[in-house]
């Protein structure tokens, strides 16, 4: 529509603004709103418009960013007190190349302090709320992201995921999520201290309404920069045009908990039920689960060992300002030692091994994206999932091992509970075939599109 000048971006930008400025208190989804230097922009736009020299990808349009990502001159506080008014003096490499694309940032979306649970809310910003039900959590930590795009005050998002974080904000809220491969999308620069976790499991991906805004969004951001010394090699691809090729011949595995994950039995009877859609176009789908090793007792404390490691030496001074759970969290990993951190360094290779030839057998692996649908705001996690008592770390137990492999993963919707709460199928595929994933989200949307679905 901008192309062919049937509307302006001033004109989307003003829109977009007055619906933030409507639903945004009840939600808490952005942090920071910056109407100023948006609208300022979009009407530049307008006039690049006008003279015929609009140019980008995303021209125009509003973007959100998570308020753990750098914006240079945007407040970034990583949600903590610690880091309160601090103003970045340059962009992460993701909002730069955003930015080159023409795309316009409308504020930073809420989230936990330093992304560490998967609920949305901190002692610094408060508690963000999902669009589908006030009283229900988004998820997180890019809960902030989730509910802004679910509830259509910002088309385009930008989240981070480290164990589940973009993943299970789309399952609560109903939208489409990617965690590319690790490496695909550069991450630069990181916060001093959370190197080592943000390089192990952290990447950074879109939420959008639909798969075709991601792929969209993935063409801008992915690609190689040698700043991130991770960051995968390859040319730019049109993900729009490769989405589009199908999913007819795919081998497929469903499993219903990966061997281990309580599930709730609502959620399992819908992500069953949408796994069987792709066995009618033309994949061949049987139920298969992968076997390894449970992987609480590592995760956390490869987690716990980085809290440690960034925010230990100074816990003493902050302690009291700062989440409870993040403080336990931290104090774990302060009582770790090296051999503790190697031995769960060797078991994520471990999880590899075992996981390598499940994927030489099948092209993807379907599972729900969460165990349950969303539950109340005020709780870090359930204590209970269809009646059986779990461990914290259930909650994320089909998302996070897959962060620790670094494989491409997409959360979409599948359903909906009787009370309209989103439930999520995910979507992982082999390492680096993220156009895989996207061509399987693409079909299913086809099959079962979601987009006119709205809280509101």
């Amino acid at each position: 529509m901008i192309a062919a000048k049937e509307v302006k971006p001033s004109e989307i930008m003003a829109v977009i603004l007055a619906r933030i400025e409507k639903l945004n208190p009840k939600l808490n989804a952005f942090c920071t709103i910056t109407q100023d230097s948006a609208m300022a922009e979009a009407r530049q736009a307008d006039k690049k418009i006008f003279k015929e020299k609009g140019e980008g990808l995303l021209f125009g349009l509003p973007v959100s960013i998570k308020d753990l990502v750098f914006t240079k001159g945007i407040r970034t506080t990583f949600a903590s007190k610690m880091h309160e008014n601090f103003i970045p003096d340059q962009d992460d490499v993701v909002v730069e190349r955003l930015k080159a694309a023409g795309a316009i940032i409308i504020g930073k979306t809420n989230s936990c302090e330093y992304g560490y649970k998967a609920v949305t809310d901190s002692l610094l910003w408060g508690i963000t709320r999902n669009p589908w039900n006030l009283e229900m959590t988004p998820a997180g930590s890019s809960g902030g992201a989730g509910a802004a795009v679910a509830s259509g005050i910002g088309p385009l998002a930008v989240g981070s995921d480290g164990g589940g974080s973009i993943r299970a904000p789309a399952s609560f809220c109903g939208i489409f999520g990617l965690k590319p491969s690790r490496g695909r999308i550069p991450l630069y620069p990181l916060l001093p201290g959370w190197e080592t976790l943000d390089r192990r499991v952290t990447h950074h991906g879109p939420l959008t309404r639909t798969v075709e805004d991601a792929a969209m969004m993935m063409e801008v951001m992915a690609g190689p920069d040698d700043r991130d010394p991770l960051s995968l090699p390859g040319e730019k691809l049109n993900y729009r045009e490769e989405m589009k090729k199908g999913v007819r011949g795919l081998r497929i595995a469903w499993s219903k908990d990966l061997g281990h994950v309580v599930v709730d039995p609502v959620v399992r009877e819908a992500a069953e039920g949408a796994a069987q859609v792709f066995s009618k176009m033309g994949c061949e789908v049987e139920e298969a689960t992968p076997h390894f090793p449970l992987m609480h007792d590592a995760f956390q404390l490869l987690f716990a060992a980085d809290c440690a490691g960034a925010i230990g030496g100074q816990l003493k001074k902050w302690k009291d300002r700062l989440d409870p759970g993040l403080v336990r969290l931290t104090e774990i990993g302060l009582k770790a030692t090296a051999v503790d951190y190697v031995q769960a360094v060797n078991r994520c290779h471990i999880l590899w091994e075992r996981l390598q030839p499940f994927f030489a057998k099948y092209d993807l692996l379907l599972t729900p994206t969460l165990p349950l649908p969303p539950f109340p705001v005020g709780i870090d996690w359930p204590r209970e999932v269809a009646g059986q008592k779990v461990h914290p770390l259930n909650y994320l137990g089909f998302t996070y091992p897959f962060n620790l492999t670094g494989q491409p993963a997409a959360s979409l919707p599948c359903a909906w509970t009787a009370d309209a709460l989103p439930i999520g199928l995910q979507i992982i595929g082999r390492r680096f075939e993220d156009l895989t994933v996207l061509r399987a989200a693409a079909a299913f949307e086809e099959a079962r599109p979601w987009k006119d679905k709205w809280p509101y």
